[in-house]
Formats: C-alpha cells, sequence, structure tokens
C-alpha cells in the first residue's frame, strides 16, 4: 500500500514537471520567436539614413531620427517621474504605514490600477494635464501621463521588494541606535534596490511600447524639428509605426518591420541595462 501511494505521488510530480516544463517551453518559444521574425523582417531596412534623417513623404522615404530621440525623452520624462514618486510610496507603504482598513484599501486600489486600459489614461492625460493644467499636447504631458500610468507596478514592486528584506537587518540596525530613516536609508533599500530597478525597467519598458496616451497628450505623426522644451510636441516609435502601418498607402513593408525591430531594441536595451545594474548590485551586496 505505500509502495502504490509513493508511486502515485511520483507520477503527480513527474506529470506536474512535463506540463510546466511545457508551458515554460512555449513562453520562451513564442518570445524568441517573435524577436527573431522581427529581426528577420527588419534587418534589411536597417541603414544609417534610416536611424539618422527625418521622414519624409509621409514617412514612406527618410529615416526616423525623431522617432527615436522621442521616445528616449518620453522614457526618461516617465522614469524621472514615476521612480521616485513610487518608490516612495512603496516605502511609506512598508515601513511607515499602519496595518489598517486604509492601508489595505490604498494596496488593493494600487493593485487594481495596474488593470486600468492604457486609453483610461490617456483621456485622463488629456484631461489633466493638457487642459486642466494647460500643458497643452506635449512631451511633459504625456510623460506624467505614462508615469501616473507606471506607478502602480513601480509601487508594487517596490513594496514587494522592501518586503523581501530581513526583519533582521532592521531589528539589528535599530539595537544599535540607528534612526527609523537611516535604516531604511542604508540598510533596507540597498538591499531591495534590484528589486526596485525590476519595476522601474518594466514601467518604462511599457511606456516605449504604448500608443493611445500619447496620442491623446503629445505625440505627433511628423515634426520638421526635434522637441527643444518639456512643451513641445514629439514623435516616438510606437505612434509612428501604427500611423505607416495603418493609414499611409503604399508603405513598404521592410521599412514598417524596420521601426518596429528600432522599437524591440531600444526596449531589449533598457532590459539589459537594467539586468547589468542588477547584477552589480547583487555583486556589492
Amino acid at each position: 500500500m505505500a509502495s502504490l501511494i509513493l508511486d502515485s505521488r511520483r507520477i503527480t510530480q513527474r506529470t506536474a514537471f512535463i506540463f510546466l516544463g511545457i508551458a515554460t517551453a512555449i513562453t520562451v518559444s513564442s518570445v524568441l520567436f517573435i524577436i527573431v521574425y522581427t529581426i528577420v523582417k527588419g534587418s534589411g531596412a536597417l541603414s544609417w539614413e534610416l536611424l539618422s534623417q527625418f521622414p519624409s513623404k509621409a514617412g514612406r522615404e527618410g529615416g526616423i531620427l525623431p522617432t527615436i530621440v522621442g521616445t528616449f525623452y518620453l522614457m526618461l520624462g516617465t522614469l524621472l517621474f514615476a521612480l521616485p514618486v513610487g518608490v516612495m510610496a512603496g516605502i511609506y507603504l512598508t515601513e511607515y504605514a499602519r496595518d489598517n482598513w486604509l492601508t489595505r484599501l490604498i494596496n488593493l486600489s494600487i493593485a487594481n490600477l495596474a488593470g486600468v486600459p492604457s486609453i483610461v489614461f490617456g483621456l485622463f492625460g488629456l484631461g489633466v494635464f493638457v487642459l486642466a493644467f494647460k500643458f497643452g499636447l506635449s512631451l511633459l504631458a504625456a510623460s506624467l501621463t505614462l508615469a501616473c500610468q507606471g506607478l502602480a507596478m513601480v509601487i508594487t514592486t517596490s513594496r514587494e521588494a522592501i518586503l523581501a528584506v530581513p526583519r533582521e537587518y532592521r531589528e539589528g540596525s535599530l539595537a544599535i541606535g540607528v534612526t527609523k530613516w537611516q535604516t531604511v536609508r542604508h540598510i533596507v533599500l540597498p538591499q531591495a534596490s534590484p528589486g526596485i530597478i525590476t519595476g522601474a525597467v518594466l514601467a518604462i519598458s511599457r511606456a516605449a511600447g504604448e500608443t493611445a496616451p500619447i496620442l491623446l497628450t503629445g505625440a505627433a505623426f511628423l515634426l520638421p524639428a526635434l522637441p527643444k522644451s518639456p512643451l513641445d510636441q514629439f514623435m516616438a516609435l510606437p505612434y509612428h509605426l501604427y500611423t505607416v502601418a495603418a493609414h499611409v498607402p503604399d508603405m513598404p513593408k521592410e521599412t514598417m518591420w524596420g521601426i518596429a525591430l528600432v522599437l524591440l531594441i531600444v526596449v531589449l536595451s533598457f532590459d539589459m541595462l537594467a539586468a547589468t545594474i542588477r547584477m552589480k548590485t547583487r555583486q556589492r551586496r
């Protein structure tokens, strides 16, 4: 009887292992297929002219330099607004806020905020930043809108990273007379920094691929110059790709795949940079 139970457990364990392995293989294969397919389709369009020139003839000719610069500015603005606010909110909710119904309601609201459709954030940004604050259709309004969208992810990952720091570290620091804030600043945050960086990268990577929010808050299809201030309009890779694919007739397919490949490279570059920072942070710890 005991041997039958043991054999049944082994069969269950092997079956679960097989199904988990299949699910992982399907996920990884899908991601690799998308990356490889985009590289194969778009690599032929990559050239110095594409990366260094302004678009012409509704994007059929020329390059995509303004879209690359605009996307970089957008990601940088999103990071500058979302990261400090998100990390400070995560610190407060984890280290200072009391565990009561209000805190639980706030945490639930933050979790639900991550599932709000991007077009809703676009309408929010249009009503608040563009019209109410009178920023107009601008890089500033778009960055603030995407920062609001990314706050939920930054706060959630920051909270989880801070909670993962062993409580013994806090207790040992407080036991030798260190203040609460000094403990958070010098003990907790360095230990939680890899997780915080991960949340920030996920937020800006999502911002790099968003179309609906920037469409309503500041993105333009064709501009004669690069943005010179945060109150200028800008061009961005996802909106440019959407427009040339859906609204420009006789658009070369190779060029569209080339734009998609550039967007993929931009996002993966930020991901690789974040992975490098996390690795060096762990080594220093």
